[in-house]
């Protein structure tokens, strides 16, 4: 057992050793200037920076986003307090009572004036609430122009039988400055190719594939019904449902641009081995298969998320999708092998995916032990209706505000599958359940289309 011990520590010295020689190579006066191009140019053991750029460019983004956010819940409560204050001084000064002229009222037997006024034209004080800042014109005709603009869809494209469909403005402009954010950040730096593959990895190369690598969680953390992104943004999962997409196609194009460079300067050519082989010992098999790995996974991934293949195959989509993603992450390991640090991306994004995940428990109905519902779920009553609609009501102690959506399951029909539905019933002490007070009526009214809504008539 000791000596097994001893030759685990062994190895890991030799690795580290080889690691050691290969990202700090000495410079001598008899060395060329490729490799001295390669060491002080854009060093390998600094490219880790690539993967911080686009961390910090996302924590930018969503800064942004928060300051926003943060700014209309501030007005919001200013253009409250100032409306409530007078609100409040109007009454006051139209029901005001003064002591001296309450005595004169008195005197005068004529104090029902001053509590009710005369409903003279001339005296009468309109009410007017004072502005505040987001309230002057300029800041108005500023945001106007900014969401007529932003917000407005893109129309869809008809060609023949097919509608090709778009996201708002908005999202189009978020993905087109994450693109030149990273497509700027890979080609702008020069070079892009040593002089020689012995000298190392192609430095585009190894920028797109840090980039890949630390678009991981923001690609999962953007994708989780139960989103930190909304926590902290406002923004609702359905909608940074959108930027998960794009940032997977983002991802796909850099992975791509990470996997050409290694086959026009290929690690077989030029005494590239005797380089690689100090970090890869098993052989260029390795280099190119652990690559492959991930990157097949990944095309699957972005490919079956296209429009036209989802409504192909939904249910097929929905199955794998998530399963697929996670082959993906375990294989980054596998190909990554923690070199720059590149495993903290991936050991964050199993954190954001657990963590996610355990919060989704807390929304579940049938978690909640306060309730009847719980570990068994509630009834659910299916009507059918005309037009071949269908109307599902679930008698449930669960409370919903009006425009929210529930994900429905049905474990007769699928035990995992789940399926939004828009909430189409009022939450309503005036409206209770036949079930008892504590109950509201929850329901869901929709037509099959295909996969889970025509299984559940």
């Amino acid at each position: 057992m000791a000596s097994e011990i001893q030759g685990a520590m062994a190895g890991a010295s030799r690795t580290i050793g080889q690691l050691a020689k290969r990202i700090h190579i000495p410079l001598t006066a008899t060395s060329p200037p490729g490799l001295v191009e390669a060491l002080t140019v854009d060093p390998w053991d600094r490219a880790g920076k690539y993967g911080l750029g686009w961390t910090y460019f996302c924590l930018a983004l969503m800064g942004s986003v928060l300051f926003v956010r943060i700014w209309h819940w501030w007005q919001d409560k200013i253009r409250q307090a100032i409306y409530k204050q007078d609100v409040e001084r109007h009454y006051r000064e139209m029901y005001s009572l003064d002591p001296e002229q309450a005595m004169t009222a008195m005197q005068t037997e004529q104090p029902g004036r001053h509590f009710f006024p005369e409903t003279n034209h001339e005296e009468k004080k309109d009410f007017k609430p004072r502005s505040d800042f987001s309230s002057i014109t300029p800041v108005l005709d500023t945001l106007a122009l900014f969401r007529w603009v932003f917000y407005r869809p893109i129309p869809d494209l008809v060609w023949r039988r097919h509608r090709f469909t778009f996201s708002s403005i908005a999202v189009v402009a978020v993905g087109f400055i994450g693109f030149a954010f990273t497509a700027l950040y890979t080609f702008l730096l020069q070079p892009l190719y040593w002089q020689s593959i012995q000298f190392g990895s192609p430095p585009v190369a190894i920028r797109a594939g840090m980039i890949a690598v630390a678009m991981t969680p923001w690609i999962v953390a953007s994708s989780m019904k139960t989103n930190i992104l909304t926590y902290i943004t406002g923004i609702g999962p359905e909608r940074l449902n959108v930027f998960h997409r794009w940032a997977g196609y983002l991802c796909l194009f850099m992975s791509l641009v990470h996997t050409v460079p290694f086959y026009i300067q290929p690690v077989w050519d030029d005494g590239g081995m005797q380089t690689f082989s100090r970090l890869f010992p098993e052989g260029s098999g390795v280099i190119y298969g652990t690559g492959i790995s991930c990157l097949v996974p990944l095309i699957w991934l972005c490919v079956a998320s296209l429009p036209f293949i989802r409504r192909v195959a939904f249910e097929a989509f929905v199955v794998l999708h998530v399963p697929v993603g996670m082959v993906y992450v375990g294989l980054l390991f596998w190909h990554t092998k923690n070199f720059l640090a590149s495993w903290s991306y991936l050991y964050s994004t199993i954190a954001i995916w657990v963590f996610c995940y355990a919060l989704r428990l807390f929304k579940l109905n049938w978690t909640k032990p306060w309730r009847l519902a719980f570990m068994v779920g509630d009834e659910a009553a299916i009507t059918l209706m005309t037009e071949n609609a269908i109307k599902v009501t679930i008698p449930t102690q669960m409370r919903w505000s009006p425009g929210q959506y529930v994900y429905l399951r049905m474990p007769g029909i699928s035990f995992f599958d789940n399926h939004p539905f828009t909430i189409s019933s009022l939450c309503s002490e005036d409206f209770p359940s036949e079930y008892g007070e504590q109950y509201r009526d929850c329901v869901l009214v929709f037509k099959p289309y295909g996969g889970f809504t025509p299984e559940s008539t």
